[in-house]
């Protein structure tokens, strides 16, 4: 949280430039982190959530702006912060925003916008549409295992079944109210209310179970026969890809592409799902801690789904790409590029069985570096605390 707090300090201490966007998955720490930097900041603000706004009422946004301007008149203050949560609640909530935007920046009113939602389809929608040009965002993804070891004292092995929402650290003694709020909370919530508030979805019963089938098959490469086969609403390998899309856009379950030398290639190529967190595979399975970590096969796909998670996360922030390779038998797990250089992994873990595809893929890229996660290799404990970007 530290390093998210320091990043809004330093933007919101710049001269007034741009809309500050906080944007990323539910649950993962966007309010905490602006309420706990108000507490540690002097400058006057006003923090207001439309959670139970009417949706339709998008003067309320206009509203909460001339309170400021009132305050600042009344205060003889020239700077305010105006923290707005859950924006995306609001219909035409970017044109409303826009609006009296441009109207300080004419009257030259240093109202300091500060923007957060939990919706990011919802959130891009209305940047792209209304406010280009006027936004920066901070991007916040689900918190690595340094953190939730730090908030929670959670060990690597509880933090591969419990994954990284802080909201629910403190119900991993609770398996079942844990699985629950899971689903509830996060899963349920960021359909019901993120999904289908934005997009048209025909079948909404389908996209669920795209969802939780998914999340299920973390780690291997998609076979949309395969998969399409064991949903109980078929649909076609279109509409399928479509909902994983709008899944990995709401921070559930993300498809990784096949690495090839032409970039063509990789976007037809089938892809390699990964949770987003680690947390939503505990979800849909029966088994407790106690009984996963004794199956080697089950929990060596959950390792390297937490490995992956944590590469797929921190290429949002660090500026790298993320891939998987495979070439008739021989596979590499994970591919890093960034630039013209690439980073290959290898993750040995439980009894999980391995083809020799990192010699295959170092004779085709020899420039490449590798590393192996797991084995003989670094451990997978110590990787996780590690940044991807130190790969390179």
């Amino acid at each position: 949280m530290e390093k998210k707090i320091k990043v809004i300090e330093k933007r919101l201490n710049e001269k007034r430039k741009f809309i500050q966007v906080i944007s990323g998955p539910r649950q993962v720490g966007k309010t905490t982190t602006i309420l706990e930097y108000l507490k540690r900041t002097d400058k006057k603000s006003i923090y207001i959530t439309a959670d139970d706004i009417n949706p339709e009422n998008s003067v309320w946004i206009s509203q909460q702006w001339e309170i400021v301007r009132l305050r600042m008149k009344v205060e003889k203050t020239d700077e305010y912060l105006l923290i707005i949560d859950e924006i995306q609640k609001i219909k035409n909530w970017s044109e409303t925003v826009k609006l009296e935007w441009d109207r300080d920046s004419r009257e030259k009113t240093n109202i300091k916008l500060v923007l957060l939602g939990s919706s990011q389809l919802l959130l891009q929608k209305g940047l792209t549409e209304s406010l280009t040009g006027r936004f920066e965002l901070i991007k916040m993804v689900h918190w690595s295992y340094a953190e939730m070891k730090k908030e929670f004292a959670l060990s690597p092995e509880q933090y591969v079944w419990f994954g990284a929402y802080p909201g629910a650290g403190e119900l991993i003694h609770e398996e079942i109210r844990f699985k629950n709020y899971i689903r509830n909370s996060i899963i349920e919530t960021t359909i019901s209310k993120d999904i289908l508030h934005i997009t048209r979805v025909d079948k909404p019963a389908l996209l669920k179970s795209v969802c939780e089938l998914g999340l299920l098959y973390s780690g291997q490469i998609l076979s949309f026969n395969k998969f399409l086969g064991q949903l109980h609403d078929a649909g076609n390998t279109t509409t399928v890809s479509h909902y994983l899309d709008l899944l990995n856009d709401s921070g559930i379950i993300g498809g990784i592409s096949k690495f090839m030398v032409k970039d063509v290639r990789i976007r037809a190529s089938s892809p390699k799902l990964m949770a987003h967190n680690t947390a939503l595979i505990n979800a849909m399975m029966p088994e407790r801690f106690t009984d996963i970590i004794e199956k080697p096969e089950k929990w060596g796909r959950l390792v390297e789904s937490c490995v992956g998670s944590h590469l797929l996360n921190r290429s949002k922030l660090d500026d790298y790409e993320l891939f998987y390779w495979r070439e008739n038998n021989f596979e590499v797990d994970f591919v890093l590029k960034k630039g013209d250089k690439i980073v290959a992994l290898e993750i040995k873990s439980g009894n999980m069985q391995k083809s020799d595809g990192m010699r295959k893929f170092m004779q085709i890229h020899g420039d490449a570096k590798s590393y192996i996660v797991g084995g003989q290799g670094l451990s997978w404990q110590e990787f996780l605390t590690y940044s991807p970007s130190d790969l390179f």
